[in-house]
Formats: C-alpha cells, structure tokens, sequence
C-alpha cells in the first residue's frame, strides 16, 4: 500500500469527488430525467464508443460488480438496445454492440448530457470556463495512464477505385450499425460522383487512411464558395477506431483548409453519430443548427457544424 503523507491531499480529493459528483447531479436515481441510472447511461456510453466489446471488458474498465453489470446487459437486451453474438475465440462470453435503436438511445441521453452541462457552464464568464477547462485538462493529463504504442496512420490523396471503395464501405457500416438504407449510399455515390466531375484540386481534396496499406477511413473537402468549405464523408473502418484515424482526417481537412484561404469550414452530420461528433467538437467545430428528419430508412436529428478559420 502506498505511503500516504498526512498533507491533505487525500482528504481533498475525496472532497471534491462528493463535490463534483452533486455538481452533475451523478447521485440522482435516474440520470437527466431518463430511465436510465449513472451506471446504466456509463454502460451505454461504452457501447457506443467500442466496437463488439464483451461484458467482461467493460466490467473491468468501469469496475462494474458482475451480477449487477449482468442484469443491466439483459436489461439493455429485453428493450432491443444491444446485439449479442459468440465471441469467436471463447464461446462462453459473447460479444456486445449498440442496435440502431440502441445508438438513437444514447444520442438522445447525449443530448440531455450536454444540454446540461452547457447549462452549468453558461452561469460562467469565459475566463472563468477557460480556467475550468483548462483545470479538468491538467486532472485528467495528471491522471491518465501511459499512452499506448499506436499503430502509424498513413493519409494518402485518393487515386483510381478509392471513390467506389468509399461509397460501398458507407453502405456497408452504416446499414450494419445504424440500420440505413439505401438511400444513404445512393447519397454517398452522388457525392462522390461530383467530386469526380468538378473536381478542384487547388480547392478541394479526399484523403485515404491506411494502416498497413490498407484502406480504413476517408474524408472529404469540397468548395461551398471562396470563402467556404465543406467537410465530408468522414468514415473509419471498425478495425481502425481508438487510434486517431478520424481525428488525424479531420485535422488534415482543416490543415488544407488555411493552406488554401477558406475562411469557414461547415458539414452536415446526424446527432447520433456520436464518435464523430466527439472529434469535430474537439477539433474547435461548434454546432450552429439542428433540425429533425426523416432519411435512410430512420428518424434523424441533422445537425450543421461550423469553424471558423
């Protein structure tokens, strides 16, 4: 056991725990007036970040009792929130993933979170959030553990048959994890189609990631106007998610962006496209508008991004 000296430390850090936890309003029965509890929403947020996890590794991670994180999986099941298959190297444990109406789930207790948070920050001045924020960074880089060894991402311009791989990897994924139709891939062929034919490479350019040569994301920047860009078709393949394809993507789009004096980046993106809209967010895009839709099969919440450069 560590040697604790008797400086305080610990009596304050517990303290700002129990602080910090009514602060956010962690200790209500039901998280932000939804059916869920602050374990079950934990549960939900780490489905919907990871790719096939097992009970057993999210147990681990969030230090879940088994019995109790059990029942909520089978609660999750029973309400057609998540899919369960066999996990290929051990039977015995099945592997866990978000349902489409799993993922509409999450997206609306997302929302709830950060309308609430924005709430609190609101009662702020600037410099008082930037010296919160800047607080929380300096806890959490304090406090990680080691980085791990991560793959090298390779970001390459598209050449011939990368616009065809980017349009049926769009249906693929988002039929399998969102449940969309067609009419997604249809869009997505139309995009890509005029990229093709008006194609400005002064202006507008599409990235390829690869790892290990080969192809696990793309991105998408397109002339709006002189001043405007448009970012699109952000993807990353499954077995790419957790090393920074998506962010290094992005980052690279605003990169060309500056290079080539647009003043104002702007995309489309839908509210339960939750990953995604974690990297635009932390690239500095803001939300400007939102509006309710029904496309692909599905009910929609679009949402407009914006940054301004």
């Amino acid at each position: 056991m560590p040697d604790v000296q008797p400086d305080g430390s610990v009596t304050a850090v517990r303290a700002f725990n129990r602080f910090y936890t009514r602060k956010l309003g962690a200790l209500d029965q039901h998280l932000l007036d939804s059916p869920f509890s602050l374990a079950e929403a934990r549960v939900l947020y780490e489905l919907a970040h990871r790719d096939a996890t097992t009970a057993k590794e999210i147990g681990l991670l969030l230090g879940l009792d088994a019995g109790y994180l059990s029942r909520i999986v089978q609660s999750f099941d029973e309400k057609g929130l998540i899919s369960r298959t066999p996990l290929p190297s051990d039977r015995r444990q099945q592997q866990l993933s978000l349902t489409a109406k799993g993922r509409q789930t999450f997206a609306k207790l997302d929302r709830s979170s950060q309308t609430a948070i924005a709430a609190m920050l609101a009662a702020l001045g600037a410099p008082a959030r930037e010296r919160l924020v800047g607080a929380m960074g300096t806890i959490e880089r304090l406090l990680q553990e080691p980085a791990q060894t991560r793959p090298t991402v390779v970001l390459r311009s598209h050449r011939a048959g990368d616009i065809g791989w980017v349009v049926a990897r769009h249906g693929a994924v988002y039929a399998q994890e969102y449940g969309w139709n067609a009419e997604f891939e249809a869009l997505v062929a139309e995009i890509g189609a005029q990229f093709i034919r008006s194609y400005d490479p002064a202006r507008e350019h599409c990235w390829i990631a690869e790892l290990d040569g080969e192809p696990v994301g793309s991105i998408f920047l397109v002339k709006a106007s002189d001043d405007v860009a448009k970012l699109r078709l952000l993807l990353v393949e499954k077995t790419a998610r957790g090393f920074g394809v998506g962010r290094a993507l992005t980052e690279q789009c605003i990169r060309f962006a500056r290079e080539t004096n647009y003043k104002t980046i702007e995309l489309w993106t839908q509210s339960i496209l939750t990953a995604a809209r974690d990297i635009y967010a932390r690239a500095g895009f803001r939300k400007v508008a939102e509006q309710p839709h029904a496309s692909f099969g599905v009910e929609l919440i679009g949402e407009t991004w914006r940054l301004e450069l």
